[in-house]
């Protein structure tokens, strides 16, 4: 845990993600990675020289009709000390059942961010943390490139004028494997998704592409990262 927490703070300083006083919202899905960057961060808030809080949102999409059970999310949050709301709303039925989408990732992640954009706004929020690990960059951009023929990637840091929020992704530096071993050994209450696409995407076929890869090109997600760092590349 505490290399972890030092990964997340080099993320953290080296783009400037945390200034005195940030009051910070946590993306919590319920998953592996929105839970360890709750507990990450409560943890640094602990002694991190430029004092800052935290609130942790969650936006339910409700898939099936049904309500996601976060009961022991929101203990985990109540032993943290920190803040819990949970929105309810019908991204399901609308992704699913109104609007039948064949890829439906893409716009259930811009219908869930525009939900957390708001509730940010509405607590008070200036910055919100998202839990978008090192495995997710560098799929992000073998996706951009095969599928799209772009080089492209989120950024660690982006500020969001129209709402005046500042996205922040300080796991950046962590790699999943790293993520899913520390879950477990914090016997962190993981959320299984309900979603009906889970493990059917575009970026699972990726995923499996890149271990592929991996085995035969050593430390390639640190490479690709690393060449994003030196390109400069949408703010790395």
């Amino acid at each position: 845990m505490d290399k972890l927490i030092g990964k997340v703070r080099a993320a953290v300083e080296k783009y400037r993600m945390i200034e005195a006083g940030d009051k910070i919202a946590v993306g919590v899905s319920g998953g592996k990675d929105s839970l360890f960057l709750l507990c990450a961060l409560a943890a640094l808030s602990r002694y991190y020289p430029k004092p800052f809080s935290l609130i942790a949102l969650t936006a339910d999409p409700c898939f099936g009709g049904r309500e996601m059970d976060l009961a022991p999310v929101s203990q985990l949050c109540e032993s943290l000390g920190i803040p819990y709301i949970i929105e309810k709303t019908n991204l399901g039925r609308v992704i699913f059942e109104d609007r039948k989408e064949p890829n439906p990732c893409s716009l259930c992640a811009r219908m869930r961010r525009g939900i957390l954009h708001n509730l940010c706004l509405r607590e008070g929020a200036g910055k919100l943390a998202l839990g978008h690990h090192q495995d997710d960059a560098v799929q992000t951009l073998l996706m951009n490139l095969f599928y799209g023929g772009k080089l492209g990637c989120f950024s660690p840091k982006t500020y969001l004028s129209r709402k005046n929020i500042t996205l922040l992704r300080p796991l950046v530096f962590c790699q999943e494997r790293e993520i899913r071993n520390a879950c477990s050994r914090m016997s962190l209450p993981v959320v299984k998704s309900g979603c009906p696409a889970d493990g059917l995407t575009a970026r699972k076929d990726t995923e499996q592409l890149l271990e592929s890869l991996s085995r035969q090109f050593p430390d390639l997600r640190a490479k690709l990262l690393g060449a994003m760092q030196r390109a400069g590349l949408d703010g790395w």
